[in-house]
């Protein structure tokens, strides 16, 4: 059990049909399959009510330490976010920032989103943005816009732009931007994009992740299993690049 998964959630989301969004049901599905940790987010946090979802969050990680790393979801339209997120970032497990441009309609590169690379430059924290090609607020122009300002921060840009399409954008904008990782989860990524993937980029540069419990992560994992990859790289995909990110970390 040496897999990392860096894109997680629990809880519900409205427009998805999640039987049990809790922790233990996450950590039980991740024994069948052989998944060490996850580093999730609270869906409700994501959504409606970051305080309440982050303390839900701050409950989980203490009820499976280890298994569970905690994104803190960044809110841009609350005026004490930037308190709270700091706060945040010092309770153990919590590994970095989440932030969804699309759910908060405010680009990746607005400067709202400032103080929340701020933080994690000055925790030593990972920032995982969701990514939608094309999208008005996480299209891979704007991940090429704001890593630059960041310099030494890791940003994930989560599902890799999401649809098929914009994988050549994500690829770009990662060869452009050395602290840029793409990330695989998504219901639209197959084994012949993800293998287009690390031959684009390297393995290095591409870190595994399921989108559980929105997405099964059976399929996720099993995508990466059967994918037409080096072992050396498969590995890498499925820990090593996270066990770089995060040393230091935790």
């Amino acid at each position: 059990m040496d897999v990392i998964d860096a894109h997680g959630h629990i809880g519900r989301w409205g427009a998805f049909a999640v039987t049990d969004g809790s922790a233990r049901s996450l950590v039980a599905m991740m024994d069948r399959c052989g998944v060490a940790t996850a580093c999730v987010s609270h869906l409700l946090a994501v959504g409606p009510d970051a305080r309440a979802g982050n303390a839900l969050l701050v409950e989980a990680l203490g009820a499976h330490p280890g298994r569970l790393l905690g994104w803190a979801v960044y809110q841009p339209h609350d005026p004490q976010g930037p308190e709270r997120l700091r706060d945040l970032l010092d309770v153990p497990g919590v590994i970095g920032v989440k932030l969804h441009p699309e759910v908060h309609e405010t680009a990746l590169d607005d400067r709202a989103y400032t103080p929340a690379f701020e933080a994690a430059a000055e925790h030593g924290r990972l920032v995982l943005a969701h990514s939608q090609h094309g999208g008005a607020w996480s299209d891979a122009r704007h991940f090429a816009a704001v890593s630059p300002r960041h310099p030494g921060v890791p940003l994930l840009m989560g599902h890799a732009g999401l649809f098929p399409q914009g994988l050549r954008a994500a690829m770009e904008a990662a060869a452009r931007c050395p602290d840029l990782v793409l990330e695989t989860c998504g219901s639209r990524m197959t084994a012949r994009h993800l293998t287009r993937m690390v031959a684009g980029v390297g393995a290095h540069r591409v870190a595994f992740g399921s989108d559980a419990v929105f997405l099964d992560l059976r399929a996720g994992l099993g995508r990466v299993l059967l994918a037409d990859l080096p072992e050396e790289d498969r590995e890498r995909v499925l820990h090593g690049t996270m066990d770089e990110l995060l040393k230091g970390v935790v």
